[in-house]
């Protein structure tokens, strides 16, 4: 989808300001965010991109004025209320009416490290050969799907030159959609900053995308 959350080449917006030796956390606040974002994502409800798709769907006024932090928190209720786990009259009131909906797994304290070091790993066997090769040239799809893609959407309708070939992983378009994994070769993408942007961008700006073959054509 087109998104707030998608912002490359767009104006208007200020600078990035870098923050010297910059705290994991600003606020205790973030930090339990973090951690409940964590913690339910392990019961299994959902998986990363459906995560992914409920913060980048917010609307863009909300997603603009908010905090990294705060779009976690708002996705994360966009997906404990669709999934029965939470009504919106106990987001509303801070308190449980009815007994907790069952899930399928609960995340422990003493399990959290070997979790995060383990990561949610996409790798799947590959259905059939690779389509392209490190050096091919190839085009963007010129596309703007109403649901969750990882185009992002000022490298659509774009030639560039695959870079990497990361082996087989799980698409997000469908999975963000509980419509199934249908893994796909993943590439990296290599564009200059002209060809995404014209003539007036940094002509030695060179920006390397992560895309998916059905993103890509030959150029």
């Amino acid at each position: 989808m087109n998104g707030a959350q998608d912002l490359g080449g767009m104006m208007g917006f200020g600078p990035i300001v870098h923050e010297p030796d910059e705290p994991w956390f600003h606020a205790e606040w973030e930090r339990r965010a973090f951690g409940v974002t964590l913690a339910m994502g392990a019961t299994g409800a959902w998986n990363l991109d459906m995560s992914r798709h409920a913060r980048e769907s917010l609307h863009p006024a909300d997603y603009l004025s908010s905090s990294y932090y705060e779009i976690w928190i708002k996705g994360l209720e966009r997906l404990i209320v669709r999934q029965g786990l939470v009504s919106e009259e106990e987001l509303k009131i801070g308190r449980a009416l009815t007994p907790p909906a069952p899930v399928k797994r609960v995340l422990k304290a003493q399990d959290v490290a070997a979790l995060l070091a383990r990561g949610g790993p996409t790798e799947r066997p590959a259905p059939q050969a690779a389509r392209f090769s490190v050096g091919d040239r190839v085009a963007t799809r010129n596309m703007h799907p109403k649901g969750h893609t990882r185009l992002p959407r000022y490298a659509r309708g774009k030639e560039g030159v695959i870079e990497r070939v990361h082996g087989v992983h799980v698409f997000p378009d469908s999975n963000a959609h509980g419509q199934g994994e249908n893994p796909q070769w993943l590439y990296t993408v290599r564009f200059s900053g002209r060809e995404l942007w014209g003539e007036e961008a940094d002509p030695n700006l060179v920006v390397s995308i992560d895309a998916w073959e059905s993103y890509l054509e030959p150029a």
